[in-house]
């Protein structure tokens, strides 16, 4: 691959994950309520760190938050997510942990009130990504006027780790916000 053709990320030997996961799914739109629910958990799982670190852990959450599944994380008791927190394949933060089930519950009462969490979170960006023409990774902003306000919604509905930033990535994760650099190869 040519210099002005890289990655925005994952370029570089020993990053061949990172440039599977910015190749195959940043930037692609997700409905699928399953995979919104990870994502977001994830998202919040990254909070203080950095993407590359979860991504390496991945797999653990997801064995051990039942593939992301609401209904079930919903139901885990205290005593799970306590074992949980001795678990070396994810960040045991035990704010973060416990904050899985909680979003679970406030997800679940999202589908409820709009029928999927799909239809509640695109209806933010009227149902169509926002594409933005950067140039260098440097123009990316952190947070939007959206991601904030998904994120006030959302924390007032209950759940935590969606602050604005985590919110904003969040978007750029599941396809919201198409910021791949106008000279990235996965640019759609």
């Amino acid at each position: 691959m040519r210099k002005d053709h890289e990655r925005c990320f994952g370029n570089g030997v020993g990053k061949e994950f990172y440039a599977e996961y910015h190749d195959h799914e940043w930037g692609v739109p997700v409905h699928d309520d399953r995979h919104l629910f990870e994502m977001i958990c994830l998202e919040g799982a990254q909070a203080g760190l950095s993407w590359e670190t979860i991504l390496k852990r991945r797999e653990g959450y997801r064995h051990l938050f039942h593939n992301f599944q609401p209904a079930r994380v919903a139901k885990m008791n205290d005593a799970e997510l306590e074992k949980i927190l001795s678990d070396p394949s994810i960040i045991r933060n035990r704010l973060k942990v416990f904050s899985v089930r909680k979003n679970a519950l406030a997800f679940l009462q999202i589908q409820d009130e709009f029928g999927t969490f799909d239809a509640y979170l695109w209806k933010f960006v009227d149902h169509k990504p926002i594409v933005n023409h950067w140039k260098t990774m440097k123009e990316i902003p952190p947070h939007s006027s959206i991601s904030h306000a998904i994120s006030k919604d959302l924390k007032r509905r209950g759940m935590s780790f969606v602050g604005t930033t985590i919110i904003y990535a969040f978007m750029q994760a599941v396809g919201m916000v198409n910021d791949h650099l106008v000279s990235c190869p996965s640019r759609r």
